[in-house]
């Protein structure tokens, strides 16, 4: 299970290195996408099915007004994909800054952090994640309805932004 962990916690790095390189918001949002399934990976890793499950969600309607965004306002015919020269420099440049940052903290700061929410108690009655749940809608459901009501206002707001040549907010050039 620690490989799977340090697989996607890779795999997490080089979405994130994929999304600070390119320059072409379409394979940004991907790439970003790709990231935000990886590190829900991650957490279910670690103990946490459902709060993968609730972050993913919220991601989805994120990367939804992020792309169509990103869409309506990148017209690009011919954009720059992960192969070209510039994107390839840039994914060079950051991973040689993950790769010499991470030399620099090589010192055993990791060895106790692979314990998963379930392991640390003996006779736990209720799953690690499920006791985060309760938790979560007592104190968090307030911010929970307000960032839902926030992404519907973004969307609604990219729409309007979007609508058309003739009364939309934006203009042809």
């Amino acid at each position: 299970m620690t490989y799977f962990v340090s697989l996607l916690l890779m795999a997490l790095i080089m979405g994130l290195i994929a999304v600070a390189s390119n320059p072409t918001p379409y394979f940004a949002a991907l790439g970003l996408m790709v990231a935000a399934g990886v590190g829900c990976g991650v957490l279910i890793g670690s103990g946490g099915p459902f709060l993968s499950l609730v972050l993913f969600l919220i991601y989805l309607g994120g990367m939804l007004v992020v792309f169509a965004y990103s869409a309506a306002l990148a017209a690009e015919p011919f954009p720059e994909a992960w192969g070209s020269r510039s994107v390839m420099g840039y994914v060079l440049v950051y991973s040689l800054g993950v790769v010499l940052t991470g030399g620099l903290f090589w010192g055993g700061w990791h060895e106790g952090s692979w314990a998963a929410i379930d392991e640390l108690k003996e006779f736990s009655v209720l799953r690690g994640d499920v006791g985060g749940v309760a938790m979560m809608y007592s104190f968090g459901g307030t911010m929970l309805v307000i960032c839902a009501w926030v992404l519907l206002l973004t969307l609604l707001v990219v729409l309007e932004l979007t609508r058309g040549l003739s009364r939309g907010t934006l203009r042809a050039v």
